[in-house]
């Protein structure tokens, strides 16, 4: 290969094998920087920028200036790293495949070969986030499910299925096998790759803000949105500024009692008080040496929310242990360590051994059992305290809370009379039992068929019950959804083998849980299920109604499903704050369910004991759970599983022969393999669909981009308190009759019972626009105490669905922004979160603090975040929306960081300036900003060169 810098060094990969790679060591001993003293997550990215030299995309000054790293240094530089692959799920996916069809589709107007747009990196998709849980409690839920998965998604699952032959570096993991993360960790990761004979590190990103999750193995990897993907799969390095690295010094062990799960809420809770976002975190020292890959990739999947770029924990023995349990290749194994002991990058460093921004500590001993909510994951309440805390954010009648008065927390509502109208008061009827004691399914309906009134299918493959209507009791705080799901948790053998464990001694105990919680069991991958069985685990947890519904992401993603339309009804018209516990990353409001206000975070052990407690106001160090079959009351202590007993059933988890039985066919499923391939390298659009339709984005399209001009006379669409997310922005979840989307839908003739959700219809820019900023939970300020995603139209001052507003502004030619709080753009990696916004016109956001992806991404769509003063905010300058904004100083040649003004033009004539910071970070991000975004930008390379 090429060595501009001299420092590509033999390596055999193994004994007698020659082979080559480009040496850290060799780059310190020429005098580059202190290489060594580099964070070891700071030196994957070094060892991609030196082997990508070409004087164009990677110069000489990037890799002195990244080898040069001070901890406390300058961070206007930005970094150009090449990425080794790129891992999709199916939600981002499919729009970005669609992006990608519609740059063939726009290189083939040009009458340029469409071909120039091929992924140069490798690229697995995984199809994870499309399986809901609409079947529950049953052997057969499974079954029914993925059915009804392949029913629903036949037209998107078509499209992908299309991609596999018109993209020769696209691989697809069909359903029915696992969410991508876990995927990733299990089987697609390599540690280390080789090409021509020279070998470099495993590297990734990912379309979803949990691909940090790999970094828990020592390989390098965190989210980005779609937009900043389609760029790295087609050449472009990915651009960030100099990061500080934050090191957190772990020390200790944890106590019996004490999960992953509680561990990495514990430093969620730290680091987000530490304030991380766009900052490395890298682990270190003893208690992170002890720590299997489980556990760390536990916590490592949580960035996001503790808000970092990456958590990551160097590649050392634990490393290689995994991957010799997870049935890697073990020419594989042994190249990977000897990489990795070449570069002087294995082991766990010590206090002392490498330089860091900061450094935070935990003794391992002091975290304790926890769970997080009720609609943020870093609000983290220690288990004792969960009652006491429900019942003061339940009253408290600020912005965090629900005003509730406290007389009303004791108030149930009961279904009993023969029109299944609720009633105060009355207990609880227990489900029919058969007379081994195995709950009877005495279901004629499912659930979501309960919900749309459709015809009932074979009762041979109904799964969920149905509740009679005397079952139907709720109230505040009562638990709706137990559900263990998400990457987290369901990829950690210690965790799930406690749920099970658990799930055994209260099954022992005579503990049931009441028909009114919708439980589920939503695996990772498919050897969970094996080690369950081979341990028995299943068969108790199914007696508890945690039968297996799927392999994906499920209710993390607010795929849960439709809860009984009679306990709907209950929660919407009494405005009953009834709760969901999950073992997942996320939960915001209106993600989990749209009815179900408050959401804890937890073990996948506590899932199950609070499925049997049925409430969350409820103090488990103190209070039973419920009482056993000989009447007495049954402790949480005393069937909680001991540390000795996980171990004991782990060796079940650690099987490498069942890894590789599990991955060897990855296409098992025959209506997967039976989907048609629509040939053709150019897509053929159908303009009949509802699910995949071309973006507007390159019709028309300009060989130059323009220059980048002051905005006048815009309005705001919206006002934003802090905290808005993703989930708020993007449109997510059940697509509402009622709502714009569900309206378009219908005046196309599709049915209500064929919506479908938002992330399947990601395809359909139609629908996307429709329901961006349609949250039901979102606060638009312009509308007091008012939820979901309507405005003030101005000058009128009507009240409109903001999609509406939007046509009538576009129609009068006037631009828009929106105007936010504290951590904009918090939560999942959505580039319709940027993308929608584009579409409806935002020409600039102004917020007092942006999340690390989501500025990005409005960058890479065209869109301008500009950020207030620190201790300026929309309520120190009295905004109410009605005013008028110009964003000027951003004329012409922009550089980042730069300053501009806005200037609010008030109702009563008056005029006031504010200056804001434009947060275009980079040079990269001002010539993608320029161009209109990054994909125009790339799209113009590629065309230079076809």
């Amino acid at each position: 290969m090429n060595d501009p810098l001299g420092v590509v060094t033999p390596f055999e990969p193994a004994p007698g094998k020659p082979g080559t790679l480009v040496s850290l060591p060799a780059l310190e001993k020429k005098g580059f920087g202190p290489v060594s003293r580099l964070p070891v997550s700071l030196r994957i990215v070094l060892e991609s920028v030196t082997r990508n030299v070409d004087g164009k995309r990677v110069t000489e000054d990037d890799v002195r200036a990244l080898a040069g790293w001070q901890p406390r240094g300058d961070r206007s530089r930005e970094v150009p790293f090449v990425l080794a692959r790129v891992l999709l799920q199916d939600f981002t996916g499919v729009p970005l495949l669609v992006d990608l069809a519609a740059m063939r589709a726009a290189v083939a107007r040009l009458r340029k070969d469409p071909l120039a747009v091929e992924p140069v990196v490798p690229v697995d998709l995984v199809i994870d986030h499309s399986v809901q849980v609409d079947a529950f409690g049953s052997p057969d839920a499974l079954r029914y499910n993925m059915d009804r998965e392949m029913d629903r998604n036949l037209p998107r699952y078509e499209f992908l299925k299309w991609g596999t032959q018109a993209f020769q570096a696209l691989r697809i993991v069909p359903p029915g096998v696992g969410i991508c993360h876990q995927v990733n960790l299990e089987y697609l990761a390599r540690g280390v790759l080789e090409k021509d004979g020279l070998s470099y590190p495993d590297s990734l990103v990912g379309t979803d803000s949990h691909t940090t999750m790999i970094a828990g193995l020592g390989v390098l990897g965190w989210g980005v949105g779609g937009i900043e993907a389609e760029a790295a799969m087609l050449g472009q390095p990915y651009y960030f500024a100099m990061p500080d690295v934050v090191g957190f010094h772990l020390v200790g062990a944890l106590r019996e009692g004490v999960t992953a799960t509680d561990l990495v809420l514990r430093i969620t809770e730290i680091l987000r008080k530490t304030k991380v976002v766009g900052k490395f975190v890298e682990f270190f020292g003893e208690g992170a040496e002890r720590l299997p890959v489980p556990e760390r990739a536990t916590i490592s999947n949580m960035s996001p929310e503790f808000g970092a770029t990456v958590g990551y924990f160097p590649f050392d023995a634990q490393s290689i242990r995994y991957l010799t349990q997870t049935g890697r290749p073990a020419a594989l194994v042994a190249a990977t360590e000897a990489y990795h002991r070449a570069q002087g990058l294995f082991g766990m460093p010590r206090p002392g051994q490498v330089d860091y921004t900061d450094v935070v500590e935990l003794d391992l001993a002091t975290v304790r059992p926890s769970v997080a909510g009720p609609k943020r994951p870093q609000d983290r309440i220690d288990l004792p305290a969960l009652k006491e805390a429900f019942r003061d954010v339940f009253t408290r009648a600020d912005a965090t809370g629900y005003g509730k008065p406290l007389a009303e927390l004791g108030q149930r509502w009961l279904f009993q009379d023969g029109d299944g109208k609720p009633v105060p008061g009355g207990g609880l009827q227990e489900p029919e039992t058969a007379p081994d004691g195995e709950r009877k399914n005495t279901s004629t309906l499912t659930e979501f068929e309960m919900m749309n009134n459709r015809p009932t299918p074979d009762p041979v493959r109904t799964a969920p019950r149905r509740l009679e209507d005397r079952d139907v009791e709720v109230g505040h705080g009562d638990v709706l959804i137990a559900a263990i799901t998400s990457c987290t948790n369901t990829s950690n053998p210690s965790v799930m083998l406690a749920a099970g464990l658990l799930a055994r001694k209260a099954v022992a105990k005579g503990l049931k849980i009441r028909p009114t919680v919708k439980t589920s069991l939503a695996p990772g991958s498919r050897v969970v299920t094996t080690y369950f069985q081979r341990t028995g685990l299943q068969k108790d947890l199914d007696a508890l109604g945690f039968e297996t519904v799927g392999y994906g992401c499920t209710t993390c993603i607010g795929n849960s499903g439709p809860l009984d339309a009679r306990i709907e009804e209950v929660l919407n018209d009494h405005d009953v704050v009834a709760a969901s516990v999950l073992s997942g990353n996320r939960n915001f409001e209106a993600r989990v369910h749209q009815s179900v206000r408050a959401n804890f975070l937890m073990s996948p052990p506590l899932v199950v004991a609070f499925a049997i407690a049925g409430r969350v106001d409820v103090d488990l160090d103190h209070e039973p759970l419920g009482k056993g079959a000989d009447g007495k009351d049954v402790y949480l202590r005393e069937i909680w599983p001991t540390l000795e007993e996980v171990e004991a059933l782990r060796e079940a988890a650690a099987d490498p022969e069942e890894y590789r039985r599990n991955y060897a066919d990855l296409a098992k499923d025959p209506r997967w393999n039976a989907l048609p391939i629509r040939g053709g390298k150019v897509y053929d659009w159908n303009p009949e669909s509802t699910y995949i339709q071309e973006p507007p984005y390159f019709t028309p399209f300009a060989l130059g981009p323009g220059e980048p001009r002051d905005v006048t006379g815009a309005r705001a669409l919206a006002v934003f308190g802090d905290s808005v997310t993703t989930d708020h922005i993007s449109p997510a979840g059940a697509i509402k009759p009622s709502s714009p989307a569900g309206l378009y839908l219908q005046s196309l003739g599709v049915g209500v019972g064929d919506f479908n959700t938002y992330g399947a219809r990601r395809g359909n820019h139609h629908v996307m626009v429709r329901g961006t900023f349609a949250n039901v939970r979102i606060k638009n300020l312009m509308v007091p105490g008012v939820e979901g995603g309507v405005t003030i139209h101005q000058p009128t001052g009507r009240r409109l669905p903001i999609h509406d507003a939007a046509l009538e502004y576009a129609r009068d030619g006037v631009p828009l922004c929106v105007i936010a709080g504290q951590e904009y753009g918090t939560g999942s990696s959505r580039d319709w979160a940027a993308k929608g916004p584009a579409l409806l016109g935002i020409r600039f956001v102004v917020a007092r603090s942006f999340e690390r992806i989501h500025r990005s991404n409005l960058v890479g769509m065209g869109v301008l975040p500009c950020q207030l003063p620190e201790g300026v905010s929309a309520q120190t300058l009295g905004l109410d929306g009605s005013e008028t904004y110009d964003l000027v100083g951003v004329s012409g040649a922009l550089r980042p960081r730069q300053g501009a003004r806005l200037v609010v033009h008030r109702k009563d004539g008056r005029r006031e300036e504010v200056p804001l910071t434009v947060r275009i970070d980079t040079p990269i991000e001002v010539e993608y900003y320029r161009h209109g975004g990054i994909m125009p930008y790339v799209l113009r390379q590629i065309v230079s060169r076809a």
